[in-house]
């Protein structure tokens, strides 16, 4: 069973919805009716989602959600009796013949996979390591082969491959893409094809069907692990028994590595001989379907209509409240949705007024194919700044 991005799925029509206020203060007759008389399928999914990500509950929210812990009964059992197969002998992991580093969480959300393996790769090639990366590609539609990009040109498009294979193909010159479900048989591609020294798992913490040699486990500073609870009662895709396997731990999101003492005290008792580090998001200016720059100081003051179709979208409009933008109005679209003329319409009614449509660069890769050229919008150009950068890579290259 691959527990990648388990939970329930729900097929969306509606296409987008405003922030609300948090519930965890709502009385419970409240709470219930938004839930079960929701605006639209979003709305119900939204209020739940934000239910669950709370680290504190109310008794009212633990007994609306106590049904859901009987469906995580099953599911932790799987997910158990799958890690122990490996371990025992069972099932077998495949091996390859060069470094593997595995980047990846135990918990569902966007705690950062996809920029972090942008930013080894980058750091990884100016070292002198060559290295391709491997990527399940969720919910892409390949109708062609794995290859999103051979390091100079982009073959697939990001309905075919996914949105974040092709934002990474996007940016990173010299560093081959490939997506699909055996990592294994695309790992020896990539070793036929390309002179690399290396190849990055993105999203491969669960793939245990593949032997890595680093697993570096990302957790958000600012979520944890929720309640401890796994899906989809919780937010946990494993037992916080199996962060055992990390050989690194790196949290995300962190404005002051002080303020993380208490989640590092947590994964100290759990798997003392794993090193923490922290890392944060560095905004560098918004930039356009065109290649249009916009500096940081020209931000300050700006109105914005602010989309995004991420897991997370709250950390993203504080960076831009951050940057001095004032945020007119916040659209959450699904994660990795699509996006249509359709939505087009419904953003350019709603941001009669503003000076800027922001959303983040995964999102602009998907609206690039439609007539955007009559909006002014621009997506947030960001970096991954890991803190303790020199101790990092010098566990990260011991490998090699």
């Amino acid at each position: 069973m691959q527990n990648a991005d388990c939970r329930i799925k729900i097929q969306f029509r509606v296409s987008s919805l405003k922030l609300k206020p948090e519930t965890q203060n709502l009385k419970p007759e409240t709470i219930y009716s938004e839930i079960c008389n929701p605006k639209s399928e979003i709305d119900m999914r939204w209020q739940i989602d934000r239910l669950i990500y709370q680290k504190e509950k109310s008794f009212w929210i633990k007994m609306l959600l106590s049904p859901l812990y009987l469906f995580s009964l099953p599911y932790e059992g799987a997910v158990r009796a799958r890690a122990l197969f490996y371990t025992i002998g069972l099932k077998k992991s495949k091996r390859l013949p060069c470094p593997v580093i595995s980047v990846g969480n135990i918990t569902v959300g966007g705690t950062g996979k996809t920029p972090l393996v942008m930013a080894l790769a980058r750091g990884l090639m100016d070292r002198g390591i060559p290295v391709a990366i491997l990527s399940r590609g969720y919910k892409g539609k390949k109708t062609s082969g794995p290859l999103v990009s051979d390091g100079q040109m982009v073959f697939l498009s990001p309905e075919e491959s996914g949105d974040e294979p092709f934002l990474m193909a996007k940016f990173l010159k010299g560093v081959p893409i490939i997506v699909g479900k055996d990592r294994f048989a695309n790992g020896q591609m990539a070793l036929q094809r390309f002179g690399i020294r290396g190849l990055l798992l993105d999203d491969g913490y669960q793939h245990l069907q593949l032997h890595r040699d680093l697993n570096i486990l990302l957790i958000d500073s600012h979520i944890g692990f929720g309640d401890h609870h796994l899906l989809p009662r919780g937010i946990l895709r494993e037992p916080l028994t199996h962060l055992c396997r990390a050989h690194l731990f790196l949290l995300t999101k962190v404005e002051h590595p002080e303020t993380c003492q208490p989640l590092e005290a947590k994964l100290h008792q759990i798997h003392p001989s794993s090193p923490v580090f922290h890392s944060h998001y560095e905004p560098l200016g918004l930039i356009g379907p065109e290649e249009e720059w916009e500096e940081l100081h020209s931000l300050k003051g700006k109105k914005a209509l602010v989309f995004s179709g991420i897991a997370n979208p709250k950390h993203f409009s504080s960076l831009l409240k951050k940057c001095g933008m004032e945020i007119v109005k916040e659209l959450i679209f699904p994660d990795h949705h699509l996006y249509t003329s359709k939505d087009l319409a419904s953003l350019e009614k709603q941001g009669k007024g503003v000076d800027w449509f922001v959303t983040t660069e995964k999102d602009m890769v998907k609206l690039i194919r439609l007539n955007i050229g009559h909006l002014p919008i621009r997506s947030l150009r960001i970096e991954v700044r890991i803190w303790e950068e020199e101790e990092f890579y010098q566990r990260v290259l011991e490998i090699f």
